[in-house]
């Protein structure tokens, strides 16, 4: 036996490795990203000249910064208030409608058997499988057959298409979890339907409920390509925003502006999973 232990701390050992250099790889652009958002140098912002906070300052307002760029951020910070206002509406809409369905939803198919239960479970997983470009061009190809004007309104509808998805998949993991018979219970004592969804069945599915809004609405403040299809003229929300600057190439504010996304979105996202991982 002991001759098998060198060869385990061996395995043990390069899985180690294995496993840094994995993160490393995973969360080195990021981090990249954090710092270069600091770079002093406006014109080539991967080359290193120094530290500054100016970048930050053009995007909340603060004097504008002299660079030879400055025709590409004269918008600002105006136009960065505008669309990061649209983006919020859309996605706080977008979310709370999709978990307003995609909850009950989950309730419905986790309290009832029906034939073709099965299949609308996989077709509910749909959206979530189905490539983005597809779904946006799908969207559009809708929205134009109708005659329905592109705008804030089309994109909220059409993040609700798929955000349900997220919201069902997170919810029912809460309901399978949960003990069904305190609902049978609060029947037994008299209670109504209504009475025991609220009493009983909504508080031991809350955390699922609101982990799931939360995780839609940080899916949906970053989306670009289903927004970039159904967004009409005046609906421009911030990634669009961000990928529109790119096109001028990659200046020192865009970064400033990724890292204030990701970290909203790493704060939103850890307080939803979090929540969702929380026990009855």
């Amino acid at each position: 036996m002991r001759k098998f232990l060198p060869s385990f701390k061996l395995l043990s050992g390069l899985l180690n490795v294995y496993g840094l250099v994995f993160l490393t790889f995973l969360y080195m652009p990021l981090g990249l990203i954090v710092l270069y958002s600091f770079n002093a140098n406006p014109i080539n912002m991967a080359v290193w000249t120094g530290f500054t906070f100016d970048w930050y300052a053009t995007i909340f307002g603060g004097a504008a910064v002299e660079t030879t760029f400055d025709a590409a951020f004269t918008e600002s910070p105006e136009r960065i208030f505008e669309v990061v206002k649209n983006s919020f509406l859309v996605a706080f809409t977008a979310a709370s409608i999709a978990t307003i369905v995609g909850t009950a939803t989950a309730i419905a198919i986790a309290r009832y058997n029906f034939i073709t239960k099965r299949f609308y479970q996989a077709l509910l997983l749909l959206p979530m499988l189905i490539p983005d470009i597809v779904l946006g061009i799908s969207l559009l190809i809708f929205f134009v057959g109708i005659g329905f004007e592109l705008g804030l309104m089309t994109i909220i509808v059409g993040h609700v298409t798929f955000l349900s998805s997220y919201v069902f998949v997170v919810v029912s993991a809460r309901l399978a979890g949960m003990d069904t018979t305190l609902e049978q219970a609060s029947a037994d004592l008299g209670a109504g339907p209504v009475t025991t969804f609220r009493r009983v069945t909504l508080p031991q599915i809350m955390p699922g409920v609101v982990g799931g809004f939360l995780l839609a609405f940080i899916i949906s403040l970053d989306d670009v390509v289903i927004t970039y299809f159904i967004a009409g003229v005046g609906s421009q929300t911030l990634p669009l925003f961000i990928l529109a600057m790119m096109r001028r190439g990659i200046r020192p504010q865009i970064t400033a502006l990724a890292v204030l996304i990701l970290l909203f979105s790493f704060v939103v996202a850890t307080v939803g999973l979090l929540l969702r991982n929380r026990k009855p």
